[in-house]
């Protein structure tokens, strides 16, 4: 299982350097990249037509479950999103380390948004656990599926906040169908919504940090700060569950904490970001709102920088 540790987290390792008085210096070598490779290891990717299920635990109003639905449409929409950059191009790294081992193995993949399930009523009450969460996600279609739950901001979950904002992973089948002789796994993605838990953790640049060097917040595009937190974890999530469904894909690092083609660039949304500084940015000249990234139906959203697996380098939108 990856899991998704908040980009303030790990800034706290920079925490003592920004202190010292050379932080042009810093700032400097936060921009000069150091070529970084994720090994392949040799497990599959997921590819064909995979339906991105959404269970939503707890109370979302409707207006919050259509920038995430907005989100997922957004990947696989190109002809309907007239501005660039698009959520489409950011997808297409992805698309690159499909092709690196297309000459092993015939891969392609085209995400679609599927079912919503709404659990309102907090079927397994408000404080979850990790098999919690599995058993959430197998709410889900479990065939050519990824099982996305997400929790609202009254839920506590088992290490939400203190170690990290989401998780990826996979699950036997309920099934428990063969394939090859081997017992069938569906993928499944957790994210929660962090604003009145750790905003400053799951949320930033959209709130004030707790730890490291101190920026004032940046305008969310879509007027939602704990909403915003989650379309960014669960790009990054989606990401790595994509490219390392079940363990044996790419990352680097070890199995148990990868580094994966998002979480390898930490806090890098745009040209020249630096530990506090999420980058160069988009900036909507009515509302103010910091966005890299433009959807379906006007919406505006900031995504993680990725992983080029062609240049070894994080790149990003703008």
């Amino acid at each position: 299982m990856a899991t998704f540790v908040p980009t303030q987290f790990l800034l706290q390792l920079f925490f003592l350097a920004s202190l010292i008085p050379f932080i042009t210096a810093a700032r400097m070598l936060a921009q000069e990249q150091q070529p970084m490779l994720l090994q392949y290891h040799n497990g599959p990717l997921l590819s064909g037509k995979i339906s991105i299920n959404l269970i939503w635990y707890g109370k979302f109003k409707p207006s919050q479950r259509a920038i995430v639905s907005d989100f997922i449409t957004s990947l696989s929409s190109p002809k309907t999103t007239t501005h660039q950059p698009s959520v489409a191009a950011w997808w297409n790294t992805i698309e690159k380390y499909y092709l690196k081992i297309k000459s092993k193995k015939s891969t392609s993949l085209d995400l679609s948004l599927g079912t919503q399930i709404l659990d309102e009523n907090y079927s397994l009450g408000k404080s979850l656990t990790s098999q919690n969460l599995k058993q959430l996600a197998g709410k889900g279609q479990q065939s050519n599926a990824i099982n996305v739950v997400l929790t609202s901001s009254d839920v506590a979950v088992e290490g939400f906040c203190s170690s990290r904002c989401g998780t990826h992973g996979s699950s036997p089948s309920s099934k428990a169908a063969k394939v090859n002789g081997k017992i069938s796994k569906f993928a499944y993605i957790w994210v929660g919504n962090s604003e009145t838990q750790c905003p400053g953790q799951c949320a930033w640049p959209f709130h004030q940090p707790i730890y490291g060097p101190q920026s004032p917040p940046l305008v969310a595009p879509n007027n939602d700060v704990g909403m915003e937190g989650i379309v960014m974890n669960l790009a990054s999530l989606l990401a790595g569950t994509v490219t390392n469904p079940f363990g044996n894909g790419y990352y680097q690092g070890p199995a148990e904490a990868p580094l994966e083609a998002a979480s390898a660039c930490p806090g890098v949304y745009g040209k020249g970001a630096y530990p506090g500084y999420a980058g160069k940015l988009l900036e909507d000249p009515t509302t103010g709102a910091s966005y890299n990234a433009n959807g379906v139906n006007g919406r505006k959203y900031l995504l993680p920088a990725l992983l080029d697996p062609s240049t070894s380098t994080c790149s990003t939108l703008v």
